[in-house]
């Protein structure tokens, strides 16, 4: 049992002692005897008042900066002087007080800005603080822990379950060479021979293009691309090491019910991501998201080694990914985004054996608003959520296509298909409405009044339908943005609130001069939206933001919307051909099926 003090508090300020007034709470709270003493005390008179009252422990705060090393010092002259310093403990609080400056000018304890009244207590008590058990340790979270993915709306579910039987059946006698060089890849990662990893290359390089073949057979890189010195690799590891051992990271989340927040990295650099992804995990980020560089879509096959480049994106072989992953924290998810492109079902690999815990797949945005072609990529995207399924790790089904102008409830539609086509599979899908101002509102004006009413109506409907987790990107409060940093993460920490009272389980978000790309994504950049994303959580808390009528109004008629795209589908009869002839989006909706890798499907060979 802890013994209990005598505790004088005296606010070395003219007026201010409201935190004094809090620890004075905490401390009367373990039954400590506390005597509060007013904030315009000389110094002479608290130390008078220490003496007088036979104290065990002083707490003394100083909120004004201006000349406190010579205030505090004549406080711990005069209580020399008066014979108290050894036989009371005296601690030192408040804004303008920094640890390293309390120990300077002899005070057995300095408490900074962010100290919590559990910590005061702990330094009366002589004890160590250990910091509660809920907020000490970041813990990874599954986001798709706890649903069921049961369908609410049985006629769409019936509509999905008969498409996607047509795309399994569509698919069941082709395959890609992205396919086959998956496979191959899987063989050259578990190898422990040399020799067959070598032959295995050139196994692999038959399967490539032009430009990565060259790399394979003579060692050549594509243009403005290099391998990273041994060097450079050597000042990684030292930088990540030196800044694990002393990362505290802080909490976005106010309440529980605030979603996992996520940001993304691309700058081409594998020491700048890492750079990049150790400061936002410094001040909260619980996720990041790989991008990789677009002209790394539109290749066939993939690299090999440290490698760097000089465009945005960052490039995607093994050795990147695993740098990336041996950098991050326990507690962050990270994922690996491998819905378009020539390469998908290799990156899931990848993904899965570096140790992911996401990625990201959806042939009706990677084929309408990727630029893959969209036969190919719905083979190739089965064979990827095949790959998802077996190393555990859930996607999500971006709906991007909104960028462009599809419809909402076009896009809705193509996510659910993918979405099913998972669970078939038995992967774990994860829903992702875009919050944005998108070409569709803009053009139909659901957006005139607010930009909650039509958000909010997106996971309305998706709600009615399936319960799945939703993860909002990507990122959320796209086209809002503006070159003002201010009002770029003032938007940014608007639709996370929004999202956070609508109940979602993730949000991607971007750095206020990520969202509109007019230059290099700066670190301060990125602290300015997390900052402000916190203090969005902060200020709402269990509160909640209320949508009006129109809300529930738009849900009805987006789901509606769905139902008769999927008619549209099953009508057709063929997925494939639906996404050619634009009933998931069309050209004048702004979407248009890829042509990358478009004629390279192969029948299979029984």
């Amino acid at each position: 049992m802890t013994d209990k003090k005598k505790v004088l508090l005296a606010p070395l300020d003219p007026v201010h002692d409201i935190g004094l007034k809090m620890i004075k709470r905490g401390l009367e709270y373990k039954d400590h005897e506390t005597i509060l003493i007013p904030p315009d005390y000389s110094t002479e008179e608290i130390i008078k008042s220490i003496i007088d009252n036979d104290v065990d422990v002083v707490l003394v705060s100083r909120t004004l900066g201006y000349g406190v090393a010579e205030v505090l010092g004549k406080f711990i002259d005069l209580a020399e002087a008066a014979g108290i310093r050894d036989k009371v403990k005296i601690g030192i609080g408040g804004m303008a007080v920094r640890p390293e400056l309390a120990a300077e000018l002899g005070f057995d304890a300095g408490f900074g800005p962010g100290t919590s009244v559990d910590e005061a207590v702990a330094f009366v008590e002589g004890r160590e603080y250990i910091p509660s058990e809920g907020r000490s340790k970041k813990n990874k979270k599954d986001i798709t822990e706890g649903y069921d993915y049961l369908f609410h709306n049985k006629k769409i579910e019936k509509l999905l379950d008969s498409i996607v039987e047509g795309i399994l059946d569509y698919v069941s006698d082709k395959t890609t060479t992205a396919i086959q060089r998956a496979q191959i890849r899987k063989q050259i990662l578990e190898s422990d021979s040399e020799s067959e990893k070598q032959k295995l290359r050139r196994d692999y390089s038959k399967l490539c293009d032009n430009v990565i073949k060259s790399f394979y057979e003579s060692g050549k890189y594509r243009e403005k691309t290099r391998p990273m010195t041994n060097d450079e690799v050597d000042a990684l590891n030292q930088y990540v090491n030196a800044v694990n051992s002393r990362m505290n990271p802080l909490y976005l989340q106010h309440v529980d019910k605030n979603p996992v927040v996520f940001i993304q990295y691309g700058t081409g650099c594998p020491f700048m991501d890492i750079a990049h992804i150790k400061s936002c995990e410094a001040w909260g980020a619980d996720g990041a998201v790989h991008f990789d560089p677009s002209w790394g879509a539109r290749t066939e096959g993939f690299l090999e080694g440290y490698i760097t480049h000089e465009e945005d994106g960052s490039v995607i072989t093994y050795e990147n990914l695993k740098s990336i992953k041996k950098s991050l924290l326990p507690n962050t998810l990270w994922q690996v985004r491998a819905h378009r492109g020539l390469n998908t079902p290799e990156t899931v690999l990848l993904a899965g054996k570096i140790g992911a815990d996401l990625t990201k797949i959806n042939i009706a945005y990677g084929s309408l608003g990727g630029g893959t072609d969209p036969e190919r990529l719905t083979v190739d995207a089965v064979e990827a959520i095949k790959y998802a399924a077996e190393f555990n790790m859930p996607f999500d089904v971006v709906t991007n296509e909104e960028l462009c102008g599809v419809p909402a409830y076009k896009a809705f539609a193509g996510m659910l298909i993918v979405s099913k086509l998972g669970l078939r599979l038995g992967a774990r899908p994860i829903l992702q409405p875009l919050f944005c101002y998108s070409p569709e509102v803009m053009i139909s004006g659901q957006m005139e009044d607010n930009y909650v009413d039509f958000n909010a109506a997106k996971i309305y409907c998706l709600r009615n339908i399936v319960n799945a987790p939703i993860w909002c990107g990507a990122p959320i409060g796209f086209l809002t943005q503006t070159e003002d940093r201010v009002q770029s993460s003032l938007m940014t920490a608007l639709h996370a609130s929004l999202a956070s009272s609508l109940g979602v389980d993730g949000i991607s978000i971007a750095s206020s001069d990520e969202a509109f790309s007019g230059g290099p994504i700066t670190i301060p950049a990125r602290i300015d939206t997390l900052r402000a994303t916190q203090s969005s959580f902060r200020f709402f808390g269990q509160s909640n933001i209320v949508p009006t009528d129109n809300a529930y109004k738009w849900a009805k008629e987006i789901e509606e919307g769905i139902e008769a795209v999927l008619e549209l589908v099953v009508k057709n009869g063929n997925f494939v051909n639906a996404l050619y002839q634009g009933i998931l989006g069309s050209k004048e909706d702004g979407a248009y099926p890829g042509r990358a890798g478009r004629g390279s499907v192969i029948k299979k060979i029984y």
